[in-house]
């Protein structure tokens, strides 16, 4: 068994080995290239307070960058008894470099560490769902726009209520993202914050520039105070989780309407028939199982704040290794939303809509209010507007008038699309993402 960074002259037993490393391994594959950013900020730090010589700086960075590559790749492993990420890049450090690759560790804890880690490869995530969010965005409001006069029945309580149309049907989701966005950037604000330097969790005696590994990797600014940069871990991600579960209930009220309005009990949509599944024994089933997948994808995702608060919501301050078991529900979350987002939007794109829907009498009564509002427009009050409408529609006389006028901003005929699209806009240019990656582009290329 390999020696662990930590171990002196006792090796732990092979079962707690095992259980305490748990999937560590294998989730920190997915800060491998993280984890290289980080240390190749923090050597740099060290050269510059004199903890390290230039030219072991070079050596150093230049070898940290290879293995960058072999992460950026999908190549990076770690090795059968190397316990992290971290421990795995020392290792291939040292089996080039010899004792100048064990420099890298002074002024840190593997606490720190994977803070580092977890908030680069976080901020990258958010990066990468933006512009999916932003995609899925812009087709819903061109389908918004495209189909701007196709009138649709609105529902309360899944009756018939009031005349709608799928300029509102699509663009009500699409400013639901906005929304969605918002707090996905408050969510990003929170992340982007340096807590390199808090070792574990306590500071160091070293001279370390802290202010200097946060310009290097991009961070707005660090997390001050050490004790609360150890109390992030674990807060983070549950500030994130809300906002994905933020997009992820977006999607899943977009799919539940999508089988609904599919089904041919409502016939408001149609998927073209190769983005549907079939039946082993009916020959005429044509399933939605994109959205229905979708769905039950995304309430899973809605439930991760909820399982992060349970792991840490009774640890005092300081670290404890229950923290890394977040990383097994968290980490991979990222990849499930955004494929999500990716088949949410193709499917937006190419869905058929009804044209004709209101051609079936049965939606007749949901122009009542219309006629009422026509009545007191006329001068009857609306009491009485209200109770001839009803009689008429008790009676079986009412007659639907299927011109309606509506005018104000967010209704029928004023979608707003270009109001919705500057605050996203202007939520997106809130990121400055150019900032974070300049510096990690500059980081490596040094």
């Amino acid at each position: 068994m390999a020696q662990k960074l930590w171990e002196k002259n006792i090796q732990v037993d092979h079962e707690v080995d095992v259980f305490t490393v748990g999937r560590d391994r294998e989730m920190d594959l997915y800060l491998a290239k993280y984890d290289v950013l980080g240390s190749m900020a923090h050597i740099t730090m060290l050269e510059s307070v004199g903890l390290l010589q230039p030219e072991e700086l070079k050596l150093l960075l230049a070898e940290l960058k290879n293995i960058y590559q072999i992460a950026e790749s999908g190549k990076f492993v770690i090795e059968e008894g190397i316990e992290d990420v971290h421990s795995q890049v020392e290792l291939m450090l040292t089996r080039k470099l010899g004792d100048i690759g064990k420099k890298i560790h002074s002024g840190r804890s593997r606490n720190d560490q994977v803070l580092v880690d977890l908030k680069l490869f976080t901020r990258a995530e958010i990066q990468k769902m933006v512009h999916l969010v932003e995609d899925l965005f812009f087709v819903l409001q061109e389908q918004s726009e495209r189909f701007k006069h196709v009138l649709m029945p609105g529902y309360t309580h899944l009756q018939i209520a009031m005349p709608s149309s799928f300029g509102l049907w699509f663009g009500a989701y699409a400013e639901s993202l906005a929304d969605d966005m918002q707090l996905l950037q408050a969510a990003y604000k929170i992340c982007n914050r340096n807590p390199l330097g808090s070792a574990a969790g306590y500071g160091s005696s070293f001279p370390l520039n802290r202010q200097m590994t946060t310009d290097l990797l991009g961070f707005d600014s660090m997390d001050y105070n050490v004790v609360y940069a150890q109390m992030g871990r674990g807060k983070m991600e549950r500030t994130v989780a809300f906002a994905m579960a933020g997009i992820a209930g977006t999607l899943s009220k977009l799919a539940f309407d999508s089988c609904l309005f599919n089904s041919q009990n409502f016939g408001f949509i149609k998927l073209p028939d190769q983005f549907t599944t079939g039946s082993s024994i009916m020959p005429h089933k044509k399933n939605p199982d994109v959205f229905e997948l979708t769905r039950a994808k995304c309430n899973k995702i809605q439930g991760l704040p909820n399982q992060i608060t349970l792991i840490c919501n009774n640890l005092p301050s300081g670290y404890f290794r229950d923290l890394q078991i977040i990383k097994e529900i968290f980490l991979p979350s990222f990849g499930e939303l955004e494929d999500c987002l990716r088949m949410v939007t193709h499917m937006m794109r190419e869905i058929r809509v009804n044209e004709h829907i209101l051609d079936d009498e049965k939606y007749a009564p949901m122009f009542s209010v219309e006629e009422v509002n026509r009545l007191v427009l006329s001068g009857v009050p609306f009491r009485d507007a209200y109770k001839q409408v009803g009689l008429a529609i008790e009676a079986g006389t009412f007659v639907a008038d299927k011109e309606i006028h509506h005018t104000h901003e967010g209704s029928i005929g004023n979608l707003c699309t270009q109001a919705i699209a500057s605050l996203m806009h202007k939520i997106v240019e809130g990121f400055d993402f150019e900032k974070v990656n300049a510096a990690e582009e500059a980081l490596l290329n040094s």
